[in-house]
């Protein structure tokens, strides 16, 4: 299971490399991805069954149990469809003469190599190779950020690096605290490894822990895109081609609170409480909606509006564990799904809306209903989604935060969680919503362009956030609350 998971975006990037027919490179990646969803199928339905996946590949390295599943799970979901949606994209490109077949092998490589990073390191069980893989796909996604090559996203794609690079050198720092901690704890065969550090929690040196706890959570964050650390997020989501934008918002910035996670857990189990992270990731949670919530209001180009947005979800998702409890843990996976599912799709629309009326100026943009019905209305309906209205799957995951603020009786943190999302939900209709006033619209300017293969992905991702926002499948259920068992240090 592992090799396959690991095995097919490296295959789909050698032979997107040897293959010289553009189709065929689609064919590929989309082939690829439908084999990784395969893949996360069985390895769900094994972790469902067994509790935790592991084998002796490369050392014993491999390991997912619940809490990797769902983010593996999610990945391959994004993955699959933004792979669907990227034949259709790449196709307008290169028929506008934006792209040219060697750009667009170059993409798939990329993008391939972007996936297999984030694979790996949500199927291993050690830290340090997840820390390697994270900075790999800085390398990777740094070149689909630049990948149009021009002042603004080459400006991006170096912001991205040298941010981010910033930011996993100091969750390095984190890395070697960590392993500071555990010295005569645990073996050395078991340095680094999540299980190990875990069950000997109880040993670990508090003193240092605190500090690895730290450093980690602003070098993740940073690439989480958690305010102060999100700076380079809004000009690299916006830069970048859309389907790539969909990928960095739907699944990398999960990759890395994964991390923040997993060692909140550790430190947590170690103190016997959760006062010292959670103030921590509360104080980020809410500085990250505050500051979302400010841009928003100010931003002319659609796509920083959505990066800015992200930034916002994932503060939901750092104070969800910040209060650490059973009810927030669960809410947390779960938003952390509905935002990536939600996020997705909104990007992959504004790529179809970018090919249509080629620019990212809101204002450039006028009866959108009128001149794409289809994904017109997958993007207001999204746009309604990601602003937490019912009956939509975000909804129902910010409601369950909320409600585990006021069932700890922290009032006044609930109270102005409640008020800034009203004023979020207020921004994004006051700045986005004006885009489907009816206008009139000479049809000569737009751009006469399709992606019908692009559109049913997005209608795919639409129509989960609907049903998920009503019905829970028991399976997936069952994966979430094992998944805050095992951050809340119950049983594994």
């Amino acid at each position: 299971m592992g090799f396959i998971l690991w095995a097919a975006p490296l295959i789909a990037a050698l032979a997107a490399f040897i293959s010289k027919d553009r189709k065929a490179q689609h064919g590929i990646s989309i082939g690829s991805a439908a084999v990784i969803a395969t893949g996360a199928i069985f390895a769900t339905a094994r972790v469902i069954r067994d509790g935790v996946l592991g084998y002796g590949l490369f050392g014993g390295i491999f390991y997912i149990d619940a809490v990797s599943v769902i983010m593996l799970d999610i990945v391959a979901v994004i993955s699959l469809l933004v792979s669907v949606y990227s034949s259709g994209y790449l196709e307008n490109e290169h028929a506008a003469g934006q792209m040219t077949d060697r750009q667009v092998k170059i993409y798939y490589m990329l993008m391939d190599g972007f996936m297999f990073s984030m694979i790996l390191a949500l199927t291993v069980n050690n830290i340090g190779v997840l820390w390697i893989s994270i900075e790999a796909t800085t390398l990777a996604s740094a070149f689909l950020v630049g990948f149009h090559n021009d002042k603004h996203s080459l400006e991006a794609a170096w912001k991205y690096v040298i941010i981010c690079s910033v930011g996993i050198a100091l969750a390095l720092m984190g890395i070697i605290f960590l392993n500071l901690s555990s010295v005569g704890v645990i073996g050395k065969d078991q340095a680094l490894q999540w299980p190990a550090l875990f069950e000997a929690a109880a040993g670990l040196n508090t003193d240092i822990l605190r500090f690895a706890f730290i450093f980690m959570l602003v070098g993740f964050g940073t690439k989480a895109g958690l305010a102060p650390m999100h700076t380079w997020l809004p000009d690299a989501h916006s830069q970048a081609p859309s389907p790539v934008s969909a990928l960095l918002s739907g699944v990398l910035l999960n990759s890395a609170m994964y991390g923040i996670i997993r060692t909140a857990a550790i430190v947590n189990k170690s103190l016997g409480d959760s006062l010292f992270t959670g103030r921590i990731m509360i104080g980020f949670g809410i500085l990250s909606v505050v500051t979302a919530a400010v841009f928003i209001l100010t931003q002319r180009d659609y796509k920083r509006l959505l990066a800015y947005s992200s930034i916002e979800h994932m503060g939901i998702v750092a104070i969800a564990f910040g209060v650490f409890t059973p009810l927030s843990m669960f809410a947390g996976f779960f938003h952390m799904i509905n935002h990536s599912l939600t996020k997705s799709m909104l990007f992959l629309a504004s790529g179809n809306i970018l090919q249509k009326y080629e620019t990212r100026e809101i204002s450039g943009v006028k009866s959108l209903l009128k001149v794409m019905p289809a994904t017109g209305a997958a993007f207001l309906l999204g746009l309604f989604a990601i602003s937490g209205t019912p009956p939509f799957s975000v909804f129902a995951s910010e409601f369950n935060v909320m409600a585990s603020i006021f069932a700890e009786g922290r009032f006044m943190l609930g109270a102005l969680f409640v008020i800034l999302l009203a004023f979020i939900f207020a921004g994004i209709a006051v700045t986005l919503f004006r885009i489907f006033h009816e206008d009139e619209v000479n049809g000569g300017e737009i751009a006469a362009t399709t992606n019908k293969q692009g559109t049913a992905a997005i209608l795919v991702l639409l129509a989960a956030i609907a049903v998920m926002g009503i019905y829970m499948p028991d399976q997936l259920k069952q994966l979430i609350t094992s998944a805050s068992s095992i951050i809340g240090g119950g049983a594994r």
